[in-house]
């Protein structure tokens, strides 16, 4: 009997383990990118671009939003001249950054 109710919670504790350890692309965007690029992606002036309505993220692949997120943009990479900061590497894991990519291609844009 105690096999089985250990076998029970086991089983319950990897199906919710998976829930917990799954990367929310949402929690991530607003701790991590919403200061300069607004909680709704509208950006902030003086400050850095929108990313709603941004074609570069709305049309793009994947790929190479993550890319811009786990690298950043300085110098001659940096594409807003117009904003002072540079885009820094955000320091997130790849699984965190593809979240938030996806969460920027998506949700975001609605």
């Amino acid at each position: 009997m105690r096999n089985i109710i250990w076998l029970i919670t086991l089983s319950i504790n990897f199906v919710f383990a998976g829930t917990v350890l799954a990367a929310d692309g949402a929690t991530i965007y607003k701790t991590k990118c919403a200061l300069c690029h607004g909680d709704k992606g509208e950006g902030k002036k003086g400050m850095a671009p929108a990313h709603r309505g941004n074609e570069f993220i709305s049309k793009g692949k994947t790929e190479d939003v993550k890319k811009v997120i786990l690298e950043g943009r300085e110098g001659a990479a940096k594409k807003y001249k117009e904003f002072p900061i540079p885009m820094p590497k955000s320091g997130l894991s790849d699984t965190d950054a593809d979240a938030v990519a996806k969460f920027m291609q998506g949700d975001l844009q609605k």
